[in-house]
Formats: C-alpha cells, structure tokens, sequence
C-alpha cells in the first residue's frame, strides 16, 4: 500500500539540497509523480510530489527527511493527498495552455495584481511564473530598462477574444505591454521572421524624411500619417507622396541614409535571430534603397521594397513595378514561407501600419509594434512600451540565454 504526499521544501539555497533529498527517497524506492523548483534571491522552494509506502516506512521517511533539513536550515511540510484530488488533478492535464507575457519599463506590484485579477475572472489557473528579463541593480537608473514576467496558464477560455480585448484595455490603463498566446508547439519553434522597415526597423518613415528634402514635407507628412491610420488606400496615398518628390535629387537618398537610426533593439533582435538559424525578411511600402542598406548591415535573407524611378540623377515621381502594399506584403511573406518549406503557423510578422495587418494576420505570430490605435486593436499581439529585442521574451527567450556563448 501507498499514499501520495506532498513533500514541500523552503530555506537558504546551496548546492546539493535535491539531491540529497532525492538519495533519501530512493532508498526507499519512492515514486517521485511531479517535481518543480524555483530560487528567489538565494531562497529556493522545492516541492515533490511523491507515492510513498503507507505505515511505519512513511514515519521513518518523514522524520529522516525532516532531522537532514533541519540541519541544513530548511523547513519541509509533508501533506497527504486524498486519492480522488490525485486524480482529479492527473486528469487536468488535457486542459488547454496558454502562456501570457507582461513586459514593461518596470513591473509594480499593481501590473502583476491586475493581470492576475484579470487570469482569476476567466477561470484560468496559474501553473508558473518565471521572470526572463535580468536582475536589475537599484543603482540602475537606466530609462531604456526593460523587465518581463512570462506566465503559464491552464484553463479553457470561453472567448478568446474577450480576454485579448480585456488584456489590450489592461495594457493600455496601465500603460505596459501584455500578450497572450496559446502554448503550443509552434511557440518555441517559429522559423521566419518578416519585419515592415519604416517606424519598425528604422525610427523613421523614410518617404517623410526625402519629402523634408524635396520641400514638400507637411503635405507628405499628412498624408503619410492618415495612410497609416487607414483612412487612405495605401496605394493610393503612395502614388500622391512619391508624385510629390519629382524633382528630388539622387543624392538626397544618401543624406537620409546616413541619418536613419535603428529602433530600439533591433540589431540585437535580428543577431540573435541569425543566431539561433531563423530565416529574416524586409516586407516594406518603402524604398529597396534603404532596405538594401539594412540588409546589408544586418545580414536580412529577403528584402522586398519599391524602387523609386530615378533618371539623370532625379527622382521623377514615379516607382517601377507593383507596389508592395498589404496584399503584396501578404502574398511576399507566403512565397517566402513556401520557399523555404516553413508552414505559415512558424511564422511571425511585426509591422505598425494598417497596410501590415494582411502579413499580420496570416502569420502564426503577428505583432503590432509602436502601432497605431486601429493596428492594435487588429492584432493579435501588440508592443508599445519596449525596444524591439523584447519580440525575444515572446519567444520565451530570457536575458541570460541571450547572454549565454553560442556554439
């Protein structure tokens, strides 16, 4: 005969604790069901579900167990558990899993009290917690700082997206970065990555920048910005802005060039990317001028981009060939993907633009970056708060493994 115990261990962290408690229980061949461990700041707690012999071997196992951790400083709880909750809680295992990201600046205690208020109200049980982002001395006063909380949920959603819409006004009050994704296989296994250049890649929207140049900058500006609101086919409001530079000299195009700068950790994202063998591509309503630029200074697979129609050295207005507008960016990132032999699901996409939404939405992992009101409402998942390289903690990438050498 039986019984299954919950052996709960807390105290000082050294080397060696589990395995001696483990050395113990195998000598009486005890069946370990579950084991989970975690450390904060140098304080470990260790619970290990275990079948364990009923009568006097139980007596002796706890008090040995109990007499070795009292010497080394550690509190231990032995809770029985009844038959029936063992099995009612073998048989959640078929519930579904979802894993929900808060990242912001600085997480406050009110972000971690609102979300998990927010995971209560929907029935959903939380089986892990676990920070990604790294320690962070207090004499750090680091603006561009960045911490991420990564929780694993257990629990079926009756509308989903009720929650998304839910987690996005939560975001949005607290002014953090919250996404909600569902833990399956494609999570740790994405392939291809596609990224719009303009307010994405670059800090910038390029065409504004060469319009400031041609003299034509507010009229361009505007129109640019309701492009991106959506309120102007994007095709068309590209044909009125590029009209607007004829005129414009070649060299202009360097002089923007040499100003542009990357966002916020984008080189360190797309490094680590190529790091790890994942596939990158440039998908922009911009210019192949300047996404030629970036991929040769980051090392992108694809790039994909307008060529502006340059004759004698002077922007005529005009572009050659088809525009890459949301439907191409669409079409372009399903090429790729069949090119490459990756299915659409391994896929993430990162855009600000409604003329990003149709690359968004087909892309197993569409993220709105920095997007408009009417972008993040769209999309699935959305970051405003943090640099790009924070795309990584989404991935389930913590700071420490991007530190770690790469062999």
């Amino acid at each position: 005969m039986s019984e299954v115990v919950l052996i709960k261990v807390a105290g000082p962290d050294r080397p060696g604790i589990t395995r001696k408690i483990t050395n113990l229980l195998s000598d009486y061949s005890v069946n370990v069901l579950d084991i989970g461990q975690a450390v904060i700041h140098n304080n470990l707690s260790l619970g290990i579900l275990a079948e364990i012999p009923v009568g006097d071997v139980k007596t002796e196992i706890t008090e040995s167990l109990f007499e070795m951790l009292r010497k080394l400083e550690m509190d231990v709880v032995f809770d029985s558990i009844p038959p029936a909750n063992y099995e009612d809680w073998v048989e959640e295992q078929g519930k579904p899993r979802h894993i929900l990201t808060l990242l912001a600046r600085k997480i406050e205690a009110k972000h971690i009290s609102c979300v998990t208020e927010l995971v209560a109200q929907h029935d959903l049980n939380i089986d892990k917690i676990t920070r990604l982002s790294g320690r962070v001395s207090l004499l750090d006063k680091n603006q561009q700082s960045k911490a991420c909380v990564e929780f694993s949920l257990r629990g079926a959603l009756k509308n989903e997206q009720v929650v998304r819409q839910a987690l996005l006004e939560l975001a949005n009050t607290l002014d953090i970065d919250i996404a909600y994704q569902e833990d399956d296989m494609y999570r740790r296994n994405r392939r291809l990555v596609v990224f719009d250049m303009d307010s994405t890649l670059i800090d910038a929207e390029v065409i504004d920048e060469l319009a400031k140049h041609a003299g034509v900058g507010d009229q361009v500006a505007a129109i640019t910005e309701s492009a991106m609101r959506g309120e102007i086919d994007f095709g068309e409001s590209f044909r009125r802005r590029v009209s607007l530079l004829k005129g414009l000299d070649e060299s202009s195009l360097k002089s923007v060039a040499d100003k542009l700068r990357l966002t916020e950790g984008a080189e360190e994202l797309v490094s680590t990317l190529k790091s790890l063998g994942y596939k990158t591509a440039i998908l922009s309503g911009g210019f192949s001028y300047f996404g030629n630029q970036l991929r040769d200074k980051l090392g992108f697979d694809y790039v994909y981009a307008n060529e502006l129609d340059i004759q004698d050295g002077v922007v005529t207005g005009t572009v050659i060939g088809d525009i890459v507008d949301g439907d191409r960016k669409a079409e372009l990132l399903k090429e790729i993907a069949k090119r490459e032999n990756i299915a659409l699901q391994q896929v993430i996409a990162i855009g600000d633009g409604a003329n990003d939404l149709p690359m968004l939405s087909i892309a197993g992992l569409g993220i709105a970056f920095r997007a408009k009101p009417l972008v993040k409402k769209s999309a699935r998942q959305s970051i405003s708060n943090l640099g790009l390289d924070s795309i990584l903690y989404l991935l389930g990438i913590s700071d420490r493994e991007r530190l770690a050498p790469r062999i």
